[in-house]
Parts: C-alpha cells; structure tokens; sequence
C-alpha cells in the first residue's frame, strides 16, 4: 500500500471481502480473526463501523452481510452506464430467447458478471451479479481476451500453469477443468473471426453458453451478452443456431443506448430493475454521510477513517461515464481534498478505483464486497431480520404478505411464544378484504383493478363483523389508501384483531404489506393501532430501505 494510504480502510475492506467469502451467518469476530491475521481489537472495532453504517448485522456473535452494502457495488454499476433499460432488456430477451440471459465486463483478467436474467426451471443455471469466472472457462473469456497486450496474456499464462482456479475464482463450480478443450488463444481467434464466442461444456458438464460483444462508441468491448442453456435442451452449436441472430441484434441496440436513467418498469410482480436518479433515502440518521455524529456517540469503537473511505468508493457511482474529479469526489462527500485525495489512493492500491488523468472512477473487482452473496436475496430473506426485529419489539408475531389474485399470501413471518398465539405459517392465503394486509394491498391499486378484483371474488362474510357492502368496503380502501395504514378486528376470525402498513418499491408502487395480529381482548382497536403503528411504520421504512438498494440494479424475487 502507498505511504498515504488510509489504514482503517485497508483493514474495513480485508474484513467485508472475508464476510463475503464465508457461507452466510457462519462468521464470527474469532473467524475475521483468523482470515484477516488481524488483532481482535481491531475487527472488533470494524465490525462496530461496519455495524453502524448497517453494512453488517450483529446477531449474538454471528455476523450477518445486510442489503444495505449493495450500495458499494451499485456504485460500480451506476458509473459503469448500467442502467433500468439494460437490465429490462436483458429480462426481456430471456423470456424471448427462454433461456437465461447475462450481462459481463471484464475485470482484470477475469469475467464479472452485473446483470443476470434467469429461467426459472428445476434445472436452471444462472450466476450471480458479482460472480468472478476464469476467461478460458467461460464465453465471454474469449471476446475480452482478445483485448489483452503482452503482460497480461504471460500473467494469464503464469496463473494457469501454477495453481488451480478454484482460490481465485470461488464461484467456480469445484472439479478440474474438462480435458481436451480448446486453449483460450484457439478461442480468441475464432472469436475475433466469427464475431461471437462458444462455451462448450467449460464450466461444469451439461452447461453450455454463447457471447457476443457490446462495443462502446470506439469499438472496445464493453460487456459480453451470453445465454446460457445445458445439454439437456440444445447442442453448443445448436444454441448458437437458434440464440445468434437475437444476441446479435440485441448487442447492436445495447452499444447504441446513452446511458440515461430510465424509469422503473413494471415487471409481473416482482421489485423492478432500476437506475436510481437520487439519494436512497437512509433514516434520520446517515453515519456514513456524517461520520463524525457516530464517532461522537462511540467514541473510539467507531472507525471515523473507514466511514469516509466508503463514502468516497459510494460517491464513485456518481460519475457515469468518465468518472470524477477529486473536487466533486471531496464536494459530494464532504471532505477536505486532502482526505478524498488518500481515500482514493488506498481504493486505487486495493483494486477498487482507478484514474485516467484528473477523473477518478470505481472499478468491477467492488462487487467482490459481498454483492454475489447478496444479490440472490429474496424479498422474505430481506423482511425477516427487520420481522424478527419487529416482533421483538412489539412482543407479538409480525408477518409480510403479498398480493396473489384476489388472496394474500404470507412470504415472511417472524413467531412469538406466548401462551394464546397466532399460529400462521409462511404460505398460507386468506381472502385480501377481510384483513388488513389486503386492504393496504388493494389500497395500493389503481381504483380500476382493485375494483376488477372485488367482482372477480365477491365478498362474503366470515364473521358477524365481516364488511361485505362494495360501497363501505370501498369506503374502508379509500381511509386506507389516505391513511397509509389499515385495521381490522375480528373480520377474518373472531378474537382476531390486526394492524398493516404498506411496502413500496422505489417507484412508490405498494409491492407488500407488514402487521402484526394478535387477540383482540377488551381495549378498543384505536389504542391497539396507536401502540403498533409506530413500530410498523419503522419497520416498514427498513425494510423499503433494503429492498430499494438491492433492487437498484437486481430483480428482488417477492415470493
């Protein structure tokens, strides 16, 4: 490292890239220890940074990577030209073509991949947005390969000859690399004859792929856009046959697209892929915006230098394109020039940034900070701690549905153990009108569809409480829609008694709802609603905090 790097920051990054390494939950503080030949009182001292920023959830002593640090890797995406029409694109065109589609740049000398649109099938294949793959392994190895000067092909040689892939490259799949397959130079050049590039069964047995090149406006590669199919569905060359034409014609139109910030999509129901065009909303409270407020409140736990650092490498994103200036780099983040100027040093000296002339800009090898492991996360995996959180707090069950037809049905719940409970169980549907969740559901529909809905399934009662009259049911969604919460007691059950407040995606659009049930008892519902709303709506607000960073530039599954 130079003499100016930043130390905290070094040691912040050697612990994010050993949490992201490890299977989730498994890493303890003794763990990072032993990866990172850290001392503890140092790790200790990160992992408290890294807590605060909400990058790392502390459950007992396991250590848990959350949503929030997907910020890191959205800033390479952002600066990179990835944008919602891309990653739109790329959905599209698997649903097309009904094989998985992929978007990679590369890194180094190897192939990261940022955009992933797979089929969902019981035997599917798709990698995730970060995953690191050897060039001679996979297609897009051969049209990024061919790119390289002198040094980089006898580094590349050098690599091969004297150790296996599997360290370098964890998401490959384990077992040795098939034998008799063509060298990577042999690739090379039929790739740079044909214009497109083969991968026959150079990952794992039965996995197949084709690449072609997206070039910028001067003729450089800029990604690689594969579909990837196994051996059960097509021959290599008969993939090529059926996939080449539309590849090819999508790549043309995706080296003509500016770049701009698109909206939001919708997408069948699930959290759309988009480019965000403004600040994520963080809390009252961002210490990564303001680190001296937490260095204040820890004292000398909180690593004041590692704050800033991360900060610089997230203002990075703002830079689409060429990158940024030092002085818009320390404007956007708020530090002395200085202290930008040894932030940046430290992330160019670890791989994370580079700089051509005055413009500094981040570089693939961020996504390795834990956005391969985040990237699958579910709409429920992401609910659950904030549920669990929930129902801590409040001391009752709490839960997250969705809307499916005219039910609900639960994708996330967090239990208590209490001598009269509500006993539900993730999958179960109940009708939307007659709760809470599915009034705060139906309230976020266009009036036109959530009436569509009411006629395709009647209400009906199912208790004496149950509101089945069309008008005051539609009376009861309209308070519920301006209200931004919804109450029932007793509509779906008697003795039941349950408060809900909306999700929304980042477009705004009502994507899931949270409650807590419970017995109805003597109180009056107000004050059962009063005590529970503000812990809802806080809960609810993480959980859009989440779910907005991780479906930035990612599709959050929603069930």
């Amino acid at each position: 490292m130079p003499e100016e790097s930043v130390r905290p920051l070094e040691r912040g990054l050697a612990v994010l890239r050993a949490l992201a390494a490890a299977e989730p939950g498994q890493l303890r503080a003794g763990d990072l220890v032993r990866a990172t030949g850290l001392a503890r009182a140092t790790v200790d001292r990160v992992v408290t940074t890294l807590a605060r920023l909400g990058y790392v959830r502390v459950c007992g002593q396991q250590l848990h990577l959350t949503p929030r640090l997907m910020e890191l890797g959205n800033a390479y995406l952002a600066a990179s030209g990835l944008t919602g029409e891309v990653a739109a694109r790329t959905a599209r065109l698997a649903d097309e073509l009904d094989e998985s589609v992929s978007l990679a740049v590369p890194d180094g000398d190897g192939v990261r991949f940022v955009t992933q649109a797979a089929r969902r099938r019981a035997m599917s294949v798709a990698f995730r947005i970060g995953d690191l793959l050897p060039p001679e392994r996979c297609a897009p190895g051969a049209l990024f390969a061919d790119a390289w000067d002198a040094e980089r092909w006898a580094a590349w040689r050098e690599r091969v000859a004297t150790g296996s892939a599997q360290e370098a490259y964890p998401a490959l799949p384990p077992g040795p690399a098939p034998a008799g397959a063509p060298d990577l130079a042999e690739r090379v050049a039929h790739a740079r004859r044909s214009g497109w590039a083969l991968d026959d069964q150079l990952i794992e047995p039965g996995l197949i792929a084709v690449a072609v090149p997206v070039r910028d406006t001067t003729g450089r590669v800029r990604y690689a856009l594969s579909a990837v199919s196994h051996t059960s569905r097509h021959t290599a060359q008969g993939l090529a046959a059926a996939v080449l034409p539309r590849l090819r014609a999508e790549a043309e139109h995706l080296a003509g697209l500016s770049g701009a910030a698109e909206p939001p999509a919708a997408d069948g129901g699930r959290a759309s892929v988009r480019e965000a065009t403004g600040p994520i909303a963080t809390g009252p409270v961002d210490p990564a915006a303001d680190p001296a407020t937490a260095k204040h409140e820890l004292g000398p736990g909180f690593l004041q230098s590692l704050a800033r650092g991360l900060a610089v490498l997230r203002a990075l994103g703002g830079g689409r394109g060429g990158g940024l200036t030092l002085t818009a780099l320390a404007e956007a983040t708020g530090l002395p020039r200085a202290t930008a100027r040894r932030c940046l040093r430290t992330l160019e000296a670890a791989g994370y940034a580079a700089h051509d002339g005055r413009l500094f800009r981040p570089l693939p090898r961020i996504l390795e900070l834990g956005h391969a492991a985040l990237s699958g996360l579910t709409f429920a995996e992401l609910a659950g701690p904030h549920l669990r959180d929930l129902a801590d707090r409040v001391r009752q069950s709490a839960s997250a549905t969705v809307l499916d037809g005219t039910d609900i049905r639960y994708v996330a719940r967090a239990a208590t153990v209490r001598v009269m409970s509500v006993h539900i169980t993730v999958g179960t549907r109940f009708p939307a009108y007659a709760t809470a969740m599915g009034r705060v559901l139906l309230a976020g529909l266009p009036e036109e569809e959530r009436e569509h809905l009411l006629k395709a399934a009647p209400p009906r009662a199912l208790t004496p409480r149950t509101v089945t009259d069309p008008a005051e049911l539609a009376r009861v969604l309209g308070r519920a829609a301006a209200e931004g919460h919804a109450a029932v007691d007793q509509e779906l059950e008697d003795g039941l008694r349950s408060v809900a407040v909306p999700v929304r995606d980042a477009a705004g659009r009502v994507v899931a709802a949270v409650n807590v049930a419970q017995h109805a008892g003597t109180a009056p519902l107000s004050r059962t609603r009063d005590a529970l709303l503000p812990a809802l709506r806080a809960t609810a607000a993480a959980i859009e905090t989440d779910l907005h960073v991780a479906a930035r530039f990612n599709t959050v599954r929603m069930s």
